[in-house]
């Protein structure tokens, strides 16, 4: 059986529907690579983000994602579509350690740093240290992205925006983990969001 069958069949059905329904501009990218490992990292504005990036790229995505929604009948979807369940109530060594699979497997993971939907009015909410973590133990790039914009029906009015790679320099995870919420936030303040 083909890996994550299920996100195979869905992309292009998703890219369609995003396409349609909210008219959606990818920037850049071609900035990600065609292959190896790689995490996207950027900020997390809503549900409809991962159905964004899934729109952004032909390769497949795993997205680390809470582990409340892989429940039920559900569970076998979204573990189908290739996500990693993440208890955010504690340290996860289970989704740390298929990450990190994923990763050694050459294999396109994204993050939200910012570990959950920023509902607030600062450009992004801190970052926790497993984008910057994972990049340095596994020698991964990160593809840092921005989404500006709101999602609204019929409108041209969300983009997503691929930067330049980074990539980790010292193992001081703390100023890395800073550098990158830095180009990040630095890349959202020049931008007006609709």
């Amino acid at each position: 059986m083909k890996k994550y069958i299920l996100y195979k069949i869905a992309r292009p059905i998703i890219k369609t529907f995003m396409n349609i329904t909210f008219r959606i501009e990818v920037i850049n990218n071609d900035n990600i690579p065609q292959k190896g490992n790689i995490i996207l990292a950027g900020n997390h504005t809503s549900y409809l983000d991962p159905l964004l990036l899934i729109s952004s790229t032909k390769r497949t995505i795993r997205f680390l994602a809470k582990k409340e929604i892989h429940k039920g009948i559900l569970k076998n979807i979204f573990i189908s579509a290739g996500t990693i369940p993440v208890d955010r109530s504690k340290k996860d060594k289970n989704a740390k350690i298929k990450t990190k699979e994923a990763l050694l497997n050459k294999e396109l993971v994204c993050i939200f740093p910012e570990g959950t939907i920023n509902r607030t009015k600062d450009l992004i909410l801190p970052f926790k240290y497993g984008t910057v973590s994972f990049a340095s133990i596994t020698n991964t790039d990160i593809i840092p992205f921005i989404i500006t914009g709101k999602y609204k029906l019929f409108q041209k009015n969300i983009k997503i925006k691929f930067l330049p790679p980074y990539k980790i320099q010292t193992q001081d995870l703390k100023k890395e983990n800073e550098n990158l919420m830095e180009i990040i936030k630095k890349e959202l303040g020049g931008t007006t969001n609709g």
